[in-house]
């Protein structure tokens, strides 16, 4: 029999539920067993009784009973790696890499490809090809953060127990600061602003945020805030937009949701924007029509986070993915055009 573990969920590891976060962790567990110690009170999270269908944050401490099989206990919280990549995702993931050092990997996350496994994925996911990642290392480095599956942009990746600790703390209290590039439908207005509707997952798809006003969210159960700051960089007529998007707080979707929102959806984004709807101009419709891309146009631009062994401060950069390149250039776009931060001068 383990002891009892008090286990910290990771930054990358919230907003998810606390039956499946716990198998990943110890995978000899079986529903029974969890449902049996959320029964007794034995399994808690901050101190509190839950349920399995809890969501649960990063950061939150969870309170694990002592297990029938010690052995099966992680040294790390995470579930055991799957097994060697092909040949070719190896060549893929490593071609992807943007900068590295011996504490950090940074990678320019292709479109399409999870950050982390789930039903039906097998290892072509990010996690899965680390084994290609370790440059001679003789552990594999750990995702300290996550994109969704059809964003790209910068991932960084720690090569040690100690720098996932202090990427992990820096993403988990906000001293970063990411920018993403995105392709809306029509110009928001003003251009330049701050959404702050909350979000709550609701209907029928469990994976759509639905926004809530800022007034009703401390009103309505399950709605957390979400603050969003964006700025219009250049735009084609009143048909669709390039936008500069910082997400102040982290929720799921949150950038595609609040965007919806404001009337100006990411262009392909069919969760939120309608895979059908062609965009006329003046905002909605996710599609833009002609040689345009039906793939999502959102890309994780830049990160700024503090180097947790060197002290300095470190900005990765993110080159368009294919798709969006294309769209840039069809409608005149340039990349010279516009500041790293156009946020800069209003800090």
């Amino acid at each position: 029999m383990s002891g009892v573990l008090s286990l910290t969920v990771g930054a990358d590891e919230g907003d998810q539920r606390l039956d499946r976060w716990l198998r990943r962790q110890f995978p000899q567990l079986n529903q029974i067993a969890i449902e049996k110690m959320c029964r007794k009170g034995e399994l808690r999270v901050d101190g509190g009784r839950v349920k399995p269908a809890t969501r649960i944050e990063a950061g939150q401490q969870v309170r694990v009973p002592p297990l029938p099989d010690a052995s099966a206990a992680p040294a790390v919280v995470r579930a055991p790696r799957p097994g060697t990549p092909s040949e070719a995702d190896a060549a893929m993931i490593q071609a992807a890499v943007l900068w590295k050092d011996q504490h950090i990997i940074a990678l320019n996350k292709p479109p399409g490809l999870p950050s982390q496994g789930g039903s039906g994925q097998g290892n072509r996911h990010v996690d899965g090809l680390t084994a290609a990642l370790m440059f001679g290392y003789k552990d594999r480095p750990k995702l300290v953060h996550r994109l969704d599956k059809d964003t790209s942009g910068v991932l960084l990746l720690a090569r040690t127990d100690r720098v996932a600790r202090g990427l992990s703390e820096a993403f988990r209290h906000r001293d970063t600061r990411k920018i993403y590039w995105a392709a809306v439908a029509g110009v928001p207005h003003p251009r330049m602003g701050t959404i702050r509707f909350g979000l709550i997952k609701g209907g029928h798809d469990s994976e759509r945020m639905i926004c809530i006003h800022p007034s009703k969210v401390d009103q309505t159960e399950g709605a957390k805030r979400a603050t969003t700051d964006y700025a219009v960089l250049d735009n084609l007529g009143s048909r669709a937009s390039w936008c500069a998007l910082v997400p102040i707080t982290g929720r799921t979707h949150q950038l595609r949701a609040h965007m919806a929102e404001l009337g100006h959806p990411i262009v392909g984004d069919g969760k939120y924007g309608g895979s059908g709807q062609e965009n006329l101009g003046d905002g909605w419709g996710a599609q833009l029509g002609g040689e345009i891309s039906r793939k999502l146009h959102l890309h994780a631009r830049s990160l700024t986070v503090k180097h947790p062994i060197t002290g300095e401060m470190l900005t990765i950069t993110a080159p368009l993915p294919e798709h969006m390149a294309r769209t840039w250039e069809t409608l005149g776009w340039s990349e010279r055009d516009v500041p790293a931060d156009p946020f800069a001068e209003v800090l």
